[in-house]
């Protein structure tokens, strides 16, 4: 890693952790097989490595069955065929959402929307949490399906799925959570959340791009899934086209060692995200954190996740002026819009405030040396930012 650039945004990805690379390599050149290919050596190399990984992955988040374990592209595919996927094959009907959810969930609730589904959208309190009371008022006889996320990738609010899941087992409807930000990071066990259908990907815990889950629960309800890609009847049907065996390994590689590794990470991982936001409100007294208080709420705040507003400064004036740290301001699939966060906008925190908010993601390779170099460079930024005329919307 380039040590001219301090990398301070983990939540837009990770880098690929060696030991991944290593249990992957031998899938690119040696056991090149095809999965499918059920009738020599090659084929069934590739499948076997694909079954081990599924086994791993499934008994690591707690499901029953390994064939509860699908593989796709990534989390936003996967968040598109749990919601279009269920939607699809129920025909009608009405789902609920979050107004803080990842673009990949808002953005296939309103295609849904298009196709005549009705769609609720939660507000949130102003460190992000939705009300369960509010989720309970919407449930109608026609709700199909409720999507929230358990941990957001902006400000780092965990929600409290197990809780939402219960309200929706009850019910008797289907509840799908968007845990990208949350597997590996935080404990995540599908049992015990009472989850239908989760969404996530290798690279947000130190896998590679271009591999991700989706968990639908096999029985108990079983639940109906209309696949969106066809061609084959690939992963039981649900999503056809050829394995990314190297993939694959890497996810269940990854994911192991960051379930491993969880818990000391968890508590080196908060040390240093406390003591970042100690020193910026030294060095700029008016800064404020977005997202759940660092101190009674901090067991509900991903411990990587710090999202600060600096009031005055335009949050991309202030990146422009920060060199040699990668920070970014809203979710990575939103970036380069320049446009306010839609998480900020729905926790109400105000125009001025959401402009001048940047995220802060402190990951693995994140040292002390590290902070202490950003922190040089935030003061040095902040104090050019001040002196220029004082941005006020």
């Amino acid at each position: 890693m380039d040590p001219e650039c301090i990398y301070l945004d983990y939540h837009a990805t990770t880098p690929l952790d060696e030991r991944v690379l290593a249990a992957m390599q031998p899938y690119f050149t040696e056991h090149f097989g095809n999965p499918a290919s059920a009738l020599h050596q090659y084929g069934w190399k590739a499948e076997a490595a694909v079954a081990a990984a599924r086994r791993k992955v499934a008994d690591l988040i707690g499901a029953h069955d390994p064939q509860e374990i699908v593989f796709t592209s990534g989390a936003t595919e996967s968040v598109n065929l749990a919601l279009k996927g269920v939607a699809l094959a129920k025909g009608r009907g009405h789902i609920i959402t979050a107004q803080t959810e990842h673009s990949a969930v808002l953005d296939t609730c309103r295609w849904l929307e298009r196709q005549g589904f009705a769609v609720t959208y939660l507000s949130v309190d102003e460190e992000g949490f939705i009300s369960l009371d509010e989720l309970e008022r919407a449930i109608m006889p026609e709700t199909i399906l409720v999507s929230v996320m358990h941990a957001n990738n902006e400000v780092g609010t965990i929600q409290d799925i197990a809780a939402i899941g219960a309200i929706c087992r009850e019910r008797g409807i289907l509840y799908h959570t968007d845990a990208t930000q949350a597997v590996g990071k935080i404990p995540f066990d599908v049992q015990a959340c009472n989850v239908d259908l989760a969404s996530f990907t290798a690279h947000k815990f130190y896998g590679p791009k271009g591999c991700g889950v989706l968990y639908i629960r096999k029985r108990f309800p079983r639940i109906p899934i209309e696949p969106l890609i066809h061609g084959g009847g690939h992963e039981f049907g649900y999503r056809s086209g050829t394995l990314n065996v190297p993939g694959i390994v890497g996810l269940a590689a990854a994911l192991e060692i960051a379930i491993d590794e969880r818990e000391k990470e968890a508590e080196r991982l908060a040390a240093y995200r406390n003591y970042f936001w100690e020193r910026l409100k030294e060095l700029y007294p008016e800064a404020t954190v977005n997202g759940p208080d660092l101190g009674r709420n901090v067991e509900r705040r991903l411990p990587g996740n710090l999202n600060v507003s600096f009031p005055g400064i335009d949050a991309e004036i202030l990146i422009g002026l920060l060199r040699g740290v990668a920070v970014s301001t809203v979710s990575a699939c939103g970036s380069g819009e320049h446009r306010i966060s839609h998480v900020l906008s729905a926790m109400g925190v105000g125009e001025r405030r959401a402009r001048s908010a940047i995220r802060i993601g402190i990951g693995r390779y994140t040292t002390s040396e590290e902070i202490e170099i950003a922190l040089m460079r935030f003061r040095a930024a902040i104090e050019k930012a001040s002196s220029r005329v004082i941005v006020s919307r």
